[in-house]
């Protein structure tokens, strides 16, 4: 097991506190010093702030950019390679995102386009869809779809969708990118990278029952482990440990790859029968686990971050509907997923409602990051140059 972040959320006022994300970055070194102490790999350290539109509330669209690569500079200058900016919630501001994200390369951040509506779902009554504060916000949607076009035409190979994606339903505190953002006081979590474990349980488990039980027992086992750490590190520093997202966070070698997981307890490949009750199973061992969670606590599919699922892509045996259908019992939803660079704004629009809808739906949280390839169409290989990233046969969208 590895720890893929410790992830540490500030809120801000605007970004003259430097001493604050100084301080963020000194304690993300120093946890990741006590964690590595214990024998585990710390793959990266980073910074989620509060929305951008809150501290850089009334300045124009040059202003902003500005701000934003003045902050770049200072991260850059304290060593820190990952940075989320939080989300922005409204079209106007939606719509600035292209030119930050091509105008720097370690910020990352993301937009809200919809929310379950509590107190209508309390009252039995149905979401508000296209309110502006619940449900669906279809012009978030829209301007959404716009900035992952605009992203994937202004940056080398459309690689700057790496740091954008759409999401709804996502509460803050959620360690992993691009979806981070914070409300608060000043707080971590921690994101692992679980795959060899599910590898281990599933390498020895009879049937997909014995799986899930040798799979809760070990993840409880291991779990504790890191969470005891964790919350010396709390006490230690007086930062409130806000949980573990036990995700299951891809990993590029082939040993740990979660669709080959899979197909140790199904008859067939990934995508086949038999797929959606793994997920749900996986999912359920996520949630149940006996330690503080937070996050998305759920099953990531990210095609082009994992060998195993960039192979049963290439072999079209699941298609992005199937992926759709796996979140509505699993993870993240549709995470590093390459569609045709010519894909029409109104099928994107359409890909991030049907996310959404699902996510208020069921009332979990969902996101959507996906890859328009400049140039190719569906059937095609990607050409990534980042180690991030695995190639990929370029999804149908119909």
């Amino acid at each position: 097991m590895k720890i893929r972040t410790i992830t540490t959320g500030i809120s801000l006022s605007s970004l003259k506190e430097i001493e604050k994300i100084k301080q963020a970055s000194e304690f993300n070194q120093q946890a990741k010093l006590i964690i590595e102490e214990q024998g585990y790999e710390v793959q990266t350290t980073r910074i989620a702030t509060n929305s951008w539109e809150e501290y850089l509330h009334g300045l124009s669209k040059s202003e902003i950019l500005n701000e934003i690569k003045l902050l770049e500079e200072v991260c850059q200058n304290l060593n820190i390679s990952f940075f989320s900016l939080g989300y922005a919630s409204k079209p106007e501001t939606i719509a600035l995102i292209p030119d930050i994200i091509k105008n720097t390369s370690i910020l990352y951040t993301s937009s809200k386009i919809g929310d379950t509506p509590k107190e209508s779902l309390r009252d039995g009554q149905s979401p508000a869809f296209g309110d502006r504060t619940s449900g669906i916000n279809f012009k978030n949607a829209r301007e959404s779809a716009k900035v992952i076009q605009r992203i994937s035409q202004e940056t080398e190979d459309g690689y700057g969708n790496f740091h954008f994606c759409a999401w709804a339903n996502c509460q803050s505190g959620i360690p992993f990118f691009p979806t981070a953002y914070h409300q608060g006081e000043t707080s971590f979590a921690i994101g692992l990278e679980l795959c060899d474990l599910v590898m281990q349980a599933f390498d020895d488990a009879d049937d997909i029952l014995d799986a899930e039980e040798k799979l809760k027992v070990i993840l409880d086992q291991e779990l504790s482990k890191i969470e005891a750490t964790a919350r010396t590190i709390s006490h230690k520093f007086g930062i409130e440990y806000k949980g573990i997202d036990t995700s299951l966070a891809p990993s590029l070698g082939k040993k740990e790859s979660i669709a080959f997981a899979y197909e140790k307890i199904m008859d067939g490949k990934f995508g086949n029968q038999g797929t959606l009750a793994i997920s749900g199973m996986l999912t359920r061992v996520l949630k149940s686990v006996s330690v503080k969670t937070c996050g998305y606590s759920g099953l990531m599919l990210p095609v082009c971050e994992d060998v195993g699922l960039a192979a049963r892509a290439n072999e079209q045996t699941y298609n992005i509907t199937n992926l759709l259908a796996y979140s509505a019992v699993c993870g993240c939803g549709l995470d590093t997923v390459p569609i045709p660079g010519d894909i029409t704004i109104e099928k994107i629009t359409a890909i991030l409602i049907d996310m959404a809808t699902l996510a208020i739906k069921l009332d979990k949280p969902l996101s959507a990051r996906l890859f328009p390839i400049p140039g190719k169409k569906a059937g095609e290989m990607t050409a990534f140059t980042s180690p991030y990233l695995v190639d990929c046969r370029i999804f149908n969208v119909e």
